[in-house]
């Protein structure tokens, strides 16, 4: 198997970084189409458990725009040419938190097939 193919690697890392500045600018179009289209998607957030693409979307459209953060310890590691997890650490005015990613390459492309997104304690 390869692990970060570059040509892989360069995809997911440009979806991931098109990510970022949709949720940071509230895109909420843009941010419902990287979830992938199926009832099999999930998404925790810090205080939601969501199962399946119907409900990710009611989700993002009912959601107030999230504060500002920055990114650290971004960790992106793919998996052959169809798979790969993004990890990262973020903060923002409230504190520390973490989010995970799964991605999958489907025929529109890479969507987040679950995602996980944390606060550190304190």
């Amino acid at each position: 198997m390869l692990i970060n193919h570059p040509p892989v690697l360069a995809e997911v890392e440009a979806v991931f970084a098109d990510y970022e500045r949709a949720l940071v600018s509230n895109d909420v179009d843009a941010l419902i189409q990287f979830f992938w289209q199926s009832p099999l998607a999930v998404r925790y957030g810090a205080a939601e458990n969501l199962y399946g693409w119907e409900q990710i979307v009611a989700f993002r459209k009912q959601r107030t725009p999230p504060p500002p953060r920055t990114l650290f310890n971004t960790v992106i590691t793919t998996y052959g040419h169809d798979y790969a997890n993004t990890s990262t650490e973020f903060r923002r005015a409230e504190g520390t938190g973490r989010q995970s990613q799964s991605w999958i390459r489907t025929e529109q492309g890479w969507k987040i097939a679950a995602a996980h997104v944390s606060l550190m304690p304190g």
